[in-house]
């Protein structure tokens, strides 16, 4: 909007910034850039919040003529007051402007806030290190739904989003202020770039056990089959990254052998899902986007998932059975950590989607390599070494909080029930 500097001096003599505040109704706007239009003003900015029914709109105003800058405002003034409103009127000068264009070009950032509860003292916490960084806040918006104030107290959902522009003097040290932020508080920070890609993103990648479901499906079977204790362990110590994933994996289902194939389907059915795994999954269908399972587990359970969300795809490895009974191996190559990322890039690629569009989800050491491709990667209540090497993690909300990191609101996620 802006002219270029020999223009402006021609063309410009007085730049205002018009301050409008007041209990919010209808018409404020409006007679505002009435008296705007009538002086031939060029806006050169516009923004308005409503907080608990109390607007606030500024407007930057560039004035033709200086002669006609007392009356301009004069007339302004006087509309408002017959509204009811309150106008400060403060007077920017050219240098002042031409700084504030030059920043347009500073990089952007979303930092988002979740919790149950969000406090006083959890957004203290927050601007602090954003503010200790050099970053400046631009826009603070509330994702989440109103609370009653007979509710206040409890535990539930919230989410604050903040718009932040410029660099983290230490980008490294900046993540983890945020991350002992999070622990200490029991609450979750994201940090994403605010790009294009945000809010355009169309797939997402879901690893199975204990991401989508709460339960490691190969421990099941294996309390099933009487070696449970074995299998656990084994199955901890390959999610915390201590031991070869394809190597565990084929000792956990060489365990396995002798297990009736029957048992599988009772064990389907007793699968409890992740809260907000059905909300996130059937919100994401609504809105368009594809949906994957990418699961080191076994597709007999990963199909049973996908019959019950509507998933568009399942990769997982096949339970080799004979006679009725689990052989204590799988048909195929094994999906490990690479195999994940391998598979994430074709469906992309099917579906004719950049990296970038992509979501990926998980909670093992053998998620990280298709978190760290994917354009947002989260890791969902997972282990210590995955959260800390993940882009972004979710511990305190359900999977469904995953919609308030890609911008939605709540009352946006209303409009598709």
């Amino acid at each position: 909007m802006a002219t270029s500097k020999r223009q402006w001096s021609k063309s410009v003599k007085d730049i205002l910034l018009i301050n409008v505040s007041g209990h919010d109704k209808p018409g404020v706007t409006s007679a505002v850039t009435a008296v705007l239009s009538r002086f031939a003003v060029t806006v050169l900015d516009i923004g308005q919040a409503v907080i608990h029914d109390q607007l606030n709109l500024g407007i930057l105003a560039a004035v033709p003529q200086s002669s006609e800058t007392a009356e301009m405002t004069s007339q302004v003034q006087s509309e408002l007051l017959a509204l009811g409103m309150h106008t400060r009127f403060q007077p920017i000068s050219e240098a002042d402007y031409q700084h504030w264009v030059e920043q347009q070009g500073k990089s952007r950032y979303i930092v988002t806030l979740l919790a149950r509860k969000i406090d006083a003292d959890h957004l203290a916490a927050v601007t602090k290190v954003i503010s200790d960084h050099g970053l400046n806040i631009d826009k603070i918006v509330r994702l989440s739904g109103r609370v009653r104030l007979d509710e206040t107290h409890q535990l539930g959902r919230a989410c604050v989003e903040f718009s932040v522009r410029g660099e983290p003097t230490d980008a490294v040290q900046f993540k983890s202020e945020l991350l002992e932020l999070s622990s200490r508080y029991e609450i979750d920070i994201a940090y994403q770039e605010d790009t294009i890609f945000r809010r355009n993103r169309r797939l997402v990648v879901f690893d199975m056990d204990s991401t989508l479901i709460d339960a490691e499906v190969i421990d099941e079977l294996a309390y099933e089959a009487g070696v449970g204790e074995q299998v656990a362990a084994i199955t901890e110590a390959a999610m915390q990254g201590e031991l070869d994933f394809k190597q565990s994996f084929t000792q956990r289902v060489g365990l396995l052998k002798g297990l009736s194939a029957d048992v599988l389907q009772s064990v389907a059915e007793r699968l409890v899902l992740n809260e907000g795994a059905e909300h996130l999954i059937s919100t994401l269908r609504k809105l368009g986007y594809k949906t994957a399972i990418v699961s080191g587990g076994f597709t007999f359970f990963g199909q049973h998932l996908q019959k019950r969300l509507g998933v568009d795809y399942v990769y997982a490895n096949q339970l080799d059975i004979e006679n009725g009974y689990v052989t204590g191996r799988v048909t195929g190559d094994i999906i490990d950590g690479q195999r994940k990322a391998e598979l994430l890039r074709q469906i992309a690629a099917q579906e004719g989607l950049r990296l970038e569009q992509v979501i990926a989800v998980g909670d093992g050491a053998n998620d990280l390599p298709m978190l760290s491709i994917a354009g947002l990667g989260i890791a969902f209540r997972a282990k210590p070494l995955v959260k800390a090497s993940a882009k972004q993690s979710i511990s305190n909300l359900g999977l469904d909080g995953i919609l308030y990191l890609l911008g939605y609101s709540d009352k946006d996620t209303r409009l598709l029930d």
